[in-house]
């Protein structure tokens, strides 16, 4: 792949020069406000669904048997996103980004709106939950990796680590916002938070169609399908820095994280109810936040690969602490620990995705990454939901923390690249 001489990825053809901060640029600044407004729709979501779920389920199950219930949410999120990803990756590279991000946030908006009629109707219970959160998922299946794909044609080649970092700031902002807001709209009404997660979908369809024409990109040729979405895999396949970068991640929050058993802690642990869950939700983001707004100034130069692996194993002690705690302050710090240290990991994966994979090909390197993520996430929540079961919430907590601090140290191993990965511009050189 070529290079300019700043080291990173020539610059994308309809990506404006434009010096400076990358929020200077009225395009990434679009893009960044929509980002926010999903992220906020969807931590808001999450955080609602997951109470409700555990809500109904505690008026006639244990514990334990209702936290299987918080992970059936994971896991309904989860088989779709599974099931069309391959084929999203190869819709965002062949088709405009900026139409299928629009399109995908209007069949998100579809689910979220059912979920508001059958709340009106007195009909919410969990098979709806577990539907509509299917129907979520499917949406943001599609969006995440147009998504993810556009910020590249947005900013120079140069400003790229740092639009990445500002990007995450979005996300995280929303990630500390929505379940705030959830929580506390929760407490009002259940209708109430469903319909700001329906006007903050609106908000982000409306930023959406305020990005010009710089995020545009040049679809790939027509072929066969199959052949293109194999193309995508085998590159990641063949890529041993980009394969056990994502699944680093892949594994780490699949087994550590404790975000499902959040509402046990709220509830029968902590004893903070749905309030006090929108702070627990919202404390690794602020951690998060913070570390990418540092990074978004001043971004990693030197020793990405190990500083990547040390941050993940600092996510599993801090998970464990948590798991162990019962002060909520305590709680609060390790949550947000949790978060800075889970900030690094991702900034360097994402800016090593984005910088090693050709823009033909970021569709579908992305929905790979992508469907990485959501594993990590919604299965992770499956995961801990089964293990909260058998170990009950603490146990399962713990577990987690543990086996991703395991996980940093085996990745080290069974790829030496991410040891050896100093520099984003020495990874380009070689690629």
């Amino acid at each position: 792949m070529a290079s300019n001489p700043s080291g990173f990825p020539a610059l994308h053809p309809s990506a404006p020069h434009v010096p400076g901060h990358p929020l200077a640029i009225p395009a990434f600044r679009a893009f960044w406000i929509a980002r926010i407004c999903a992220m906020l729709a969807q931590s808001n979501l999450v955080v609602v669904l997951g109470w409700a779920a555990y809500d109904v389920a505690r008026t006639s199950l244990d514990v334990k048997a209702a936290s299987l219930r918080i992970g059936l949410i994971g896991l309904s999120q989860f088989l779709p996103v599974l099931l069309i990803n391959p084929f999203a990756g190869l819709v965002a590279d062949r088709h405009d980004r900026r139409l299928v991000v629009r399109l995908a946030l209007l069949v998100q908006i579809a689910a979220v709106g059912v979920l508001v009629v059958l709340q009106a109707l007195g009909r919410a219970d969990l098979p709806v939950f577990y539907l509509v959160a299917a129907g979520f998922a499917a949406g943001r299946g599609f969006y995440a990796p147009a998504m993810n794909a556009l910020a590249p044609a947005l900013v120079p080649a140069e400003s790229m680590p740092r639009a990445i970092a500002v990007s995450a700031i979005a996300g995280r902002i929303g990630g500390i916002v929505g379940p705030v807001l959830g929580g506390f709209a929760y407490g009002v009404a259940p209708d109430f938070a469903y319909g700001l997660t329906l006007a903050l979908l609106c908000a982000a369809l409306l930023a959406q169609l305020a990005i010009g024409p710089h995020g545009a990109n040049r679809p790939v040729a027509d072929g066969k399908p199959l052949v293109h979405i194999l193309e995508g895999l085998r590159y990641v396949a063949h890529n041993r820095m980009l394969l056990g970068a994502i699944s680093l991640d892949l594994f780490a929050v699949l087994l550590g994280g404790a975000t499902a058993m959040l509402p046990v802690y709220a509830r029968d642990i902590l004893h903070v109810g749905p309030a006090g869950l929108g702070l627990l939700r919202s404390a690794s983001s602020v951690g998060a936040v913070s570390t990418a707004l540092w990074l978004s100034w001043r971004p990693v130069e030197n020793g990405v690969g190990p500083r990547m692996l040390a941050a993940v194993a600092l996510f599993g002690v801090a998970s464990a602490v948590f798991g162990i705690s019962r002060w909520l302050p305590l709680s609060l710090a390790m949550l947000a620990l949790a978060g800075a240290a889970d900030m690094i990991s991702v900034y360097v994966r994402q800016t090593l995705v984005q910088v090693v994979t050709p823009d033909a090909m970021r569709g579908r390197v992305g929905a790979t990454s992508a469907l990485f993520i959501t594993a990590s996430n919604e299965l992770g929540e499956m995961e801990s939901g089964v293990m909260g079961a058998i170990l009950g919430p603490v146990g399962s907590v713990v577990f987690g923390g543990v086996s991703a601090v395991a996980i940093a140290f085996a990745w080290g191993r069974l790829f030496p690249e991410l040891r050896h990965v100093q520099r984003f511009d020495e990874v380009v050189a070689q690629a």
